[in-house]
C-alpha cells in the first residue's frame, strides 16, 4: 500500500498536533522537537507537521510513501524514462528516520518525493562531517538543524540541475 504525503510548515507544533488530532480523529505515529506526523488511515495519508516559525500554514513539501526501496528505484526508472530531473538521495537521515528517496519538481517548483523508510533515527537529519555535502534548506527545507552545527564549511551538493532536496 502507498499514500499520499502532505508536509506542512506550522508556527506552533502543540497547537498543530492537537488540531489535526481531532480533524482526523487520529494520534500522531510520532513527535519529535518541532516535528510530528501522522499515518491516518482514511483517507490514507501521511500528514507530516514541521515547524517554521513565520511559514505557518504554508505548504513544504508532497509526497507518496511506499513500502520498499524497490518500489522507490521503480519510481525513479519511471520519472527518469518520462524525462523528469531526479534528485536520488539513498540511506539519508531525515524527518527523523532513514530513508531511500526520489525527489523531482512539479512545473511551479512544488518539490514531490518518492520514499520509503528503512527505520527510525534519533536525530532530524544527519549532520555531514566535514567534506560531506549538505543540502541548502536543510531537512524538510527548515533550513536548521536539531542536530549539532557543522565545525567546518561543507561543499554544495551537485544535483544536476535540480534545487536542492527537501526531505520527510
Amino acid at each position: 500500500m502507498s499514500r499520499v504525503q502532505l508536509a506542512l510548515n506550522v508556527d506552533d507544533i502543540d497547537a498543530a498536533i492537537a488540531f489535526y488530532s481531532k480533524l482526523f480523529a487520529t494520534a500522531p505515529a510520532k513527535v519529535r522537537n518541532g516535528y510530528a506526523n501522522f499515518a491516518i488511515a482514511e483517507p490514507p495519508l501521511k500528514l507530516v507537521l514541521i515547524e517554521n516559525k513565520g511559514q505557518g500554514g504554508t505548504l513544504n513539501h508532497l509526497g507518496v510513501e511506499v513500502m520498499s526501496t524497490d518500489e522507490v528505484g521503480a519510481a525513479i526508472t519511471r520519472l527518469q524514462s518520462e524525462g523528469l530531473v531526479t534528485d536520488v538521495e539513498e540511506n539519508t537521515t531525515c524527518c527523523y528516520a532513514v530513508q531511500d528517496k526520489v525527489w523531482v519538481h512539479g512545473p511551479n517548483g512544488e518539490p514531490w518525493e518518492v520514499y520509503t523508510v528503512l527505520a527510525d533515527a534519533p536525530v532530524m537529519h544527519k549532520v555531514p562531517v566535514a567534506g560531506e555535502a549538505v543540502a541548502e534548506a536543510g531537512c524538510c527545507g527548515t533550513g536548521s538543524s536539531t542536530s549539532e552545527p557543522v565545525a567546518e564549511p561543507v561543499a554544495e551538493p551537485v544535483t544536476m540541475g535540480a534545487p536542492a532536496s527537501r526531505c520527510c
